[in-house]
């Protein structure tokens, strides 16, 4: 199984980038959100941004590298898009996906985290026209199914790959798919279990999602493209989806 990572790049220096790639490390994945200031706020941590900068630096330095950024999209740093672009392409980066926050967390209560549909809408206009122009790898992420959006801001249609084709170790060793899903996923630990066997044996929610034709989903004409968009929209009693993409682009 070939693996990589996702990292704030807070502790991501020269050492650990060398010990990382002699490891074996494929590919690389760095959250970039906003340009000074808004990622510092979002990160909730002065001197954020700093570290990330450095950490950029030394993933385009290794050529063989899969290596992408990747932008939380909120009201605070909406507007910079194209600054963001601007830094990116200055540091040598050739992909970026965008993607919005879930509201779960302390994201649930705070408008400043949450776009509004208008703003949705805008989004990924952007990445439409950016596209267009050919200059970097840019897409929406796998977050969600976007109707008509779909051939414009993504090389193929929305899928998500969440136990299918990706595992995920989390921090604390335990085995389940995209970081951002609910931990009721768990499929086991790898201080427990062995990974290869639990990849073989479970992962059933995530390939059998006829489960998640609830709520607004059971009747939707769009369910068979969309399967209830990522299975990180489903925490807590799972219900319903918490956001339906394609909605915010209609209602």
């Amino acid at each position: 199984m070939r693996w990589g990572m996702v990292s704030n790049g807070h502790l991501y220096d020269r050492e650990r980038h060398l010990s990382l790639l002699g490891a074996g490390m494929g590919s690389l994945t760095i959250s970039v959100d906003g340009l000074q200031e808004s990622h510092d706020w979002l990160r909730n941590r002065p001197g954020s941004f700093k570290h990330v900068d450095r950490a950029i630096g030394l993933a385009t330095s290794s050529v063989r590298l899969n290596f992408d950024i990747v932008t939380c999209v909120n009201r605070r740093n909406l507007k910079e898009l194209q600054s963001i672009y601007d830094y990116l392409r200055s540091k040598g980066v050739k992909a970026w996906r965008l993607f919005t926050i879930i509201p779960i967390g302390r994201a649930k209560k705070n408008p400043e985290l949450n776009l509004v549909d208008s703003e949705f809408k805008e989004m990924l206009d952007f990445i439409a026209i950016r596209r267009k122009e050919d200059r970097m790898d840019i897409k929406f992420s796998c977050e969600g199914y976007v109707g008509e959006y779909e051939s414009k801001v993504r090389d193929t249609p929305f899928f998500c790959r969440a136990g299918i084709n990706i595992g995920s170790i989390l921090i604390d060793g335990s085995i389940s798919a995209c970081p951002n899903i609910d931990r009721s996923f768990i499929q086991g630990n790898i201080y427990r279990n062995n990974f290869f066997q639990i990849w073989q044996t479970r992962f059933t929610p995530f390939r059998d999602r006829s489960w998640n034709r609830l709520g607004p989903c059971a009747d939707c004409k769009d369910y068979k493209e969309c399967q209830g968009n990522g299975l990180h929209n489903w925490h807590g009693e799972k219900t319903e989806a918490l956001v339906c993409h394609n909605s915010k682009l209609h209602d």
